[in-house]
């Protein structure tokens, strides 16, 4: 080492390698830019997957010791919020607080997208959510949502692709439904005033993402979630819904005799529990990212707890494909105030190519996301990536490349949501590469539901990603926006249907009595209180 090295500091030396790998992916893009990498053939992609892929990382899983589930492999952190106790006293006080025909719990796009339909047919509606309405993994999709609208395409080939990228274990009935109500949920959306991207003869542009045979998605530029979320959020204002904000579910409520009849919340002003009935609940809680399973960083937002698994769990609904979750290939490594955050598939769909710290491109960029994911693992793990000087390992994503290929001004017609998060960091992705490693994104089990989102429990509907069944063991992207849309949709609707000539039900806490029971025979509950409602993320000494 030379006496400039000896003077450097750790930090800066590191920036100093970080730039000569900057600079070797700028040298090699020409010799990249005609490459295209073949698809891997099955064998050798399930040998992949199964090498590198978290879901198979078999210290990280133990069986669930009683409930529905029990003897069920799952991730150390879901099994031990499955076992917790409620917070809820058994004395407490039921009289409730509210009393209406539905109940929505959660404010992302399949809470409003239930409550709107529901509300629409008439239906008395309270929507309760444990932050503000529209605070939601929802805002955050960047992509597009895939409908099967273009003239080459066609519902049966989104079902065949969404099958291909599940692995074949997608549930066949869902499916159908979702890829067949997708362009009339298009047209409901495009009603309402959503604003998806066109090309110059007017027409909806469409895009194709990673794992489709047919371009599909349509897009809002890289805000698609946050638009949806937009015109959402302010129907439910409009119609004047009646909301509660800062309310988090923390318990159901039952009959006694299996069949749900409203929630207990717990009021985040004032910290006190108050109860509402309902003929039906819809739980629209979302995913379980800030879990942070096997220490992963997340692209969910902060109330993204798994809430709805648990509560629905304890009330004796079974879950499906809780073995397997999705981490996207690109959350961002670099700098670390946006470690995690995702960097949308639409840069690798455009074109933007995956790059080791060699240069070298290793994988096709539009293979699905659990391949893709794969191979970026085994580049860092193989020593082929690039290390912060935080210590965090990542590969490349050539945003540049974009302006290169497609003419300068690119990425930020297209992604200026992307351009304009980086550049609060001073960096620049229109003239330097973005580093990447996968980050912990969705939820592809859940509670199992039929084909109207109801669970194995009576008139407790799930829709959205805190439901199971539809995608597999892999989602492909664009997949999780229809999906909240068509059984938020179908749940609101049958609920609304249903309770029209119902009367409310009784209000226990039987089933906790019998859950509780359950516990103490196979050893007692876990340490912890759940549902968890927020991350802990409390420094404390070791």
């Amino acid at each position: 080492m030379g006496e400039k090295e000896r003077g450097l500091g750790g930090a800066a030396l590191k920036l100093m390698q970080v730039e000569a790998l900057q600079d070797l992916v700028h040298k090699t893009r020409e010799a990249r830019r005609k490459q295209t990498l073949p698809k891997y053939p099955p064998h050798e992609r399930d040998t992949l997957i199964r090498k590198y892929h978290p879901d198979f990382r078999e210290s990280a899983y133990r069986p669930i010791k009683f409930g529905p589930n029990a003897g069920d492999l799952t991730v150390r952190e879901l099994a031990c919020l499955l076992e917790g106790d409620s917070p809820v006293p058994a004395n407490l006080d039921l009289t409730p607080a509210h009393s209406v025909d539905v109940l929505v719990i959660g404010g992302g796009g399949a809470g409003c997208s239930a409550a709107l339909h529901a509300y629409a047919r008439g239906a008395q509606v309270l929507l309760a959510t444990k932050l503000r309405l529209g605070d939601s993994n929802t805002v955050m999709a960047q992509g597009g949502m895939q409908v099967a609208i273009a003239d080459e395409d066609s519902p049966v080939q989104h079902f065949l692709d969404t099958l291909k990228g599940g692995h074949m274990k997608n549930d066949h009935q869902l499916l159908k439904v979702m890829v067949e109500e997708g362009p009339s949920i298009a047209r409901w959306l495009l009603g309402l005033g959503v604003l998806f991207d066109r090309d110059s003869d007017g027409n909806l542009h469409v895009k194709k993402g990673g794992g489709s045979s047919k371009p599909r998605l349509l897009t809002c530029s890289d805000y698609t979630g946050l638009e949806l979320m937009r015109v959402l959020k302010d129907e439910v204002l409009n119609q004047k819904i009646q909301l509660l904000e800062f309310s988090a579910a923390v318990e159901l409520l039952s009959d006694g005799n299996g069949t749900c009849t409203g929630a207990v919340f717990r009021d985040l002003d004032n910290n006190r529990m108050f109860t509402v009935a309902a003929k039906a609940v819809i739980l629209a809680t979302g995913g379980i990212g800030r879990l942070h399973i096997q220490g992963f960083p997340t692209s969910n937002h902060y109330g993204a707890t798994g809430d709805g698994l648990t509560l629905a769990y304890r009330l004796g609904a079974k879950l499906l494909q809780i073995d397997t979750f999705q981490y996207h290939p690109t959350g961002a490594v670099y700098p670390e105030q946006l470690l995690g955050a995702l960097v949308t598939e639409g840069i690798r769909s455009e074109g933007g190519q995956l790059v080791n710290g060699k240069g070298e491109r290793f994988v096709n960029e539009l293979d699905t996301r659990d391949v893709v994911s794969s191979s970026i693992i085994r580049e860092c793990e193989e020593g082929r990536g690039v290390r912060t000087a935080t210590g965090h390992l990542g590969v490349w994503l050539d945003t540049p490349l974009l302006d290169v290929e497609h003419g300068a001004g690119t990425l930020e017609k297209h992604f200026p949501a992307m351009v304009r998060q980086y550049k609060r960091y001073k960096l620049d992705i229109t003239k330097d590469p973005v580093l990447i490693y996968p980050t912990l994104h969705y939820q592809n089990g859940g509670v199992q539901i039929d084909v109207n989102g109801e669970s194995g429990i009576k008139n407790l509907f799930v829709a959205g990603e805190a439901s199971g069944g539809l995608h597999g063991r892999n989602r492909l992207m664009g997949n999780s926006l229809l999906d909240l849309m068509v059984f938020g949709k179908r749940s609101g609707t049958e609920a609304a249907s249903r309770v029209s000539s119902m009367p409310h039900g009784r209000l226990t806490l039987d089933h906790l009595t019998r859950f509780r029971a359950e516990a103490k025979k196979t050893g007692g509950m876990g340490a912890i209180t759940s549902p968890m409602l927020f991350p802990d993320y409390t420094r404390r000494e070791t």
